[in-house]
């Protein structure tokens, strides 16, 4: 114990030994084999270093510029993905986003020397996302097992609202970082922390000047203006941070959106109070952040006209009065006339009225139109704004954590949520990178409400399972399926496009051990109606004869191996997206001249407050081994703290899944 403590401390001190400076790193860093306390990382953040100030240009006012400097150890291949860096980049009316004065260098250990590769220009493009939005890329070269890289760049933003969040936590460990945010006194802020990490922030300020000048006129007799030149003298408020060995949060099965957990911190520009001038607020409250989206003319102006479809909307509803059809009407005639162009956004590019005419959009030209459409037929409709999985979830009143708008029509006091960019999609099921947690609805008044966004109704599966072990004790059988909500979505996504033969392959792939053939899918392209599945099946290794005994489990092909929640401890949420349900029907017919021995116990299990539930139920009915199997999980998102049980809920569907039953002979 003592030799492992004064192993770890060495490390340790070696950690904060270390030459931060750019450019020096040293042989000890690139020699390292494996982190020192995460053995299994396949890279490190050794250094990270982060300050962010206030800057100002006469001709366009105050902006903001972050330095960024960072060395990451690579320890193998499966940490290369960490030689690419992405910022994401924004442009609107202010101005826009820009990275400048990127410089890297990548450095290998060869035959005791340290070798340098610097970053070229070739390695550095700019991707577009949407209208508003680039994501400027620079991939570091000559990466090998064991190389340490380091880079910096100056991020550059005239979005003083658009703080970007200072991550404190990553899925590789982070060794160091230092993190400086300084901000003038005219700038009031919210500070809001994330994660478990705690995090200790030293406030201090200083004196601080910007050089201004104006024109001053010199008299009747003074022979023209003159240029002043001056200093504005004000306190600057500075932020500091530090932290050291950060474990890396590992990201696990049912997680969303790791981001959401990590250890971070924002800072949220709140008010501002220039000299000689009233505070000003800036986006205090969700209500603000509301008003301000729906004035936009890209987003509640877009709502005003119906002119460019109105001859589209009679025809379409003429001689219909039922609401619920008008509003199914509305959105599979906006889905199937509108194709999504892949990009983003809760402001529309085209415009709805160009958008329209050109049968294409982003996410806002095309919901924007359906809630026009949708308000035109005589529904109560509204735009919802949302953030996607990827996006991360809005935590505090600001604008800049949305990123997708989709409509919402309220009948008989419920609300019928529709995305119409999704070919395959139906009215109340969006695709899951939707299902983030509320998105914000907004009326024409500019009130808003939060709505919950993840369905309440179980996608099901429901298998029937045929099975004849027949007398080379080979089992065959076929395989009956219904699917309907995500799963039923999801099946459609997956397979849709796929001919008979890659389908057949694809569902040898999902079931391994056995050969599929005959497969017959129906529903698969046609949304509202459930997915049927068929297929018959032989399977490879499913029976086993030992001493003349017969071992098998009666789901075959379907039983789940292993429990996919490995880790000991867990510290954010389980997240299932939308309540799930799965049963299983399974008819054995036994082999001429066996009998059974041994036939699993019945067995059921509840989580806590009826989270979860399952059932095995089985018995022996003449020559057949009937099974009946259901396991529900009825809540989208389990809090950590029922980590353990739901671990131990899922050892008994493993051991349940995979206990045999036994046959003698007679």
């Amino acid at each position: 114990m003592r030799i492992l403590l004064l192993f770890l401390f060495i490390n340790i001190s070696f950690i904060y030994a270390q030459d931060f400076r750019y450019g020096k790193v040293s042989e000890e860093e690139l020699s390292q084999k494996q982190h020192p306390l995460d053995p299994e990382a396949d890279a490190a953040i050794l250094y990270r270093d982060e300050s962010t100030r206030f800057e100002y240009n006469q001709d366009t006012g105050f902006f903001i510029l972050t330095e960024v400097f960072e060395r990451v150890k690579i320890y193998n291949s499966e940490g290369y993905y960490r030689a690419t860096k992405q910022v994401v980049l924004y442009q609107g009316n202010q101005g826009e986003e820009e990275v400048n004065s990127i410089r890297g260098v990548t450095y290998n250990l060869r035959n005791g020397d340290i070798d340098e590769t610097k970053l070229k220009k070739d390695g550095i493009f700019k991707e577009e996302r949407s209208k508003n939005y680039d994501i400027l890329k620079f991939t570091m070269p000559d990466i090998q097992d064991g190389c340490v890289i380091e880079y910096k760049y100056t991020f550059k933003t005239p979005f003083l609202n658009n703080i970007n969040e200072i991550s404190l936590q990553d899925e590789i460990p982070l060794n160091k970082a230092d993190v400086r945010f300084a901000v003038p006194e005219y700038f009031g802020l919210n500070k809001y922390q994330k994660g478990w990490l705690q995090i200790v922030v030293d406030e201090d300020r200083r004196d601080r000047s910007i050089p201004y000048r104006y024109r001053q006129s010199s008299g009747a007799f003074g022979g023209g203006d003159k240029t002043i030149r001056t200093k504005i003298d004000f306190i600057e408020n500075i932020y500091k941070i530090s932290v050291a060995d950060v474990p890396a949060i590992k990201e696990e099965v049912y997680s969303g959106n790791i981001n959401n957990y990590k250890s971070g911190i924002k800072f949220e520009l709140s008010y501002t109070k220039y000299p000689g001038e009233p505070i000003t607020p800036i986006s205090s409250t969700w209500e603000d952040v509301s008003k301000t989206i729906y004035d936009s003319q890209a987003f509640g102006q877009e709502l005003q006209s119906s002119r460019y479809y109105d001859e589209d909307a009679d025809a379409l509803l003429e001689g219909i009065s039922s609401p619920e059809e008008k509003i199914f009407k509305v959105f599979e005639f906006v889905k199937n006339k509108m194709t999504w162009n892949r990009y983003f956004g809760m402001y529309t590019d085209e415009g709805v009225k160009a958008a329209y005419k050109k049968g294409s959009g982003n996410t806002a030209d095309i919901n924007l139109i359906l809630v026009s459409m949708l308000r035109y037929a005589g529904i109560e409709a509204n735009p919802v704004i949302l953030s996607t999985k990827e996006n991360g979830i809005p935590l505090f009143p600001t604008r800049n954590g949305f990123n997708y708008v989709i409509a919402a029509a309220e009948l008989d006091g419920q609300l019928m949520l529709m995305d119409a960019t999704n070919k395959i999609g139906e009215v109340n099921l969006l695709e899951e990178e939707l299902l983030n947690w509320n998105g914000r609805l907004i009326k024409e008044n500019g009130l808003s409400t939060w709505v919950g966004l993840n369905p309440k109704k179980h996608a099901e599966q429901i298998t029937m399972l045929t099975v004849d072990l027949g007398e080379t004790m080979q089992a065959t059988g076929k395989v009956q399926s219904r699917l309907s909500g995500h799963k039923a979505l999801n099946y459609r996504a997956n397979m849709g496009r796929m001919d008979e033969e890659e389908k057949r392959k694809k569902l040898e792939e999902m079931y391994t051990g056995c050969e599929i053939y005959e497969v017959k899918m129906k529903n698969i392209e046609t949304p509202y109606k459930p997915v049927a599945v068929s297929y018959d099946f032989e399977s490879l290794n499913g029976v086993e004869e030992i001493d003349n005994k017969i071992y098998f489990s009666p789901l075959f092909h379907f039983a789940v191996a292993e429990n996919p929640f490995k880790a000991e401890e867990r510290q954010y949420p389980i997240d299932y997206t939308y309540p799930r349900k799965d049963k299983y029907i399974v008819s054995i017919e036994l082999p001429e001249g066996y009998k059974v021995e041994q036939i699993p116990e019945n067995a059921g299990l509840s989580l806590s407050d009826e989270m979860g539930t399952f059932q095995y139920i089985v018995s022996q009915v003449g020559t057949k081994i009937q099974l009946s199997m259901e396991t529900s999980i009825n809540t989208p998102l389990i809090a950590p703290q029922y980590y353990q049980d739901l671990k131990k809920f899922y050892d008994l569907i493993i051991s349940k899944e995979n206990e045999k039953i036994i046959l003698s002979k007679i």
